[in-house]
């Protein structure tokens, strides 16, 4: 399975926030716990996703385009190349990611593999990215790393994954959507909060809407928290998106790349 559209239109080390209650994360995180900077100086945003399920899976493009529309910060605009089990070898070979890069009109390019826990998977992930770097920057792009997290059974490699998709984002110079911390911060202080689908790997609404919540923060250079008050139908309760923002917030000021 693989979704291919045409645009749309319409820190390393862990901080003192992870110590403190979901409520005073969101105190902080208002007062610029994210990297401060404008949004693009046209008011607009293009991004291209590359990715594979886990970027398709409830349509994470779409939902972070949702944010955007409800912020009324930016002008956002958007593609998806993704296929099901693609690592980014995989879209070099096929060559259809490259095609939409080529073609411009991008701000950022966001390419997301799976864990890359093992150190073969982080060699290559680290090798693919560069090769995606030259003609991303070629375009008039930055590249941008979305991080993502182990299945259930081997979440004892959660460092690993951040270590790997960290390595890469400064490899290349990029920007880094540290949604796998978020998914760790946020189950941190809710456990019972339903990330995940049941095959303990993609993510449900609630967790798709989190890693949106670590994308948009991050491309808008803003904070997290209030955004779910300005969307219509959210698909997460009040509580639930006090605790979603926070962890964005935490997970971006600790490990994320402006």
């Amino acid at each position: 399975m693989g979704i291919l559209l045409p645009p749309s239109t319409t820190r390393r080390v862990p901080s003192l926030l992870r110590l403190l209650p979901a409520l005073a994360l969101s105190a902080l995180a208002s007062c610029g716990a994210t990297s401060p900077g404008p949004p693009p100086n046209d008011g607009k945003l293009g991004v291209l996703f590359i990715g594979n399920s886990l970027t398709y899976t409830n349509d994470l493009p779409a939902m972070v385009k949702t944010l955007a529309d409800a912020a009324g910060e930016v002008e956002f605009h958007y593609q998806t190349v993704a296929f099901g089990n693609y690592a980014l070898q995989d879209h070099w070979d096929r060559g259809d990611a490259l095609t939409a890069i080529q073609q411009g009109g991008w701000d950022f390019v966001v390419m997301q593999q799976g864990p890359s826990s093992l150190p073969e998977s982080r060699v290559n992930l680290i090798q693919y990215t560069r090769m995606f770097a030259e003609p991303i920057r070629d375009a008039g792009a930055r590249p941008a790393l979305y991080m993502v997290w182990p299945t259930a059974d081997r979440v004892a490699f959660r460092d690993d994954v951040t270590i790997s998709y960290t390595e890469v984002a400064d490899a290349v110079d990029g920007m880094l959507f540290p949604a796998g911390e978020a998914f760790r911060e946020a189950m941190r202080h809710n456990p019972h909060l339903t990330l995940f689908s049941p095959d303990g790997f993609h993510p449900s609404s609630a967790g798709t809407y989190l890693a949106a919540l670590v994308i948009y923060a991050q491309l808008t250079h803003r904070s997290a928290v209030g955004l779910t008050l300005l969307v219509p139908n959210p698909p997460v309760s009040a509580p639930e998106a006090t605790v979603l923002e926070a962890a964005a917030d935490a997970a971006n000021g600790d490990y994320g790349r402006p």
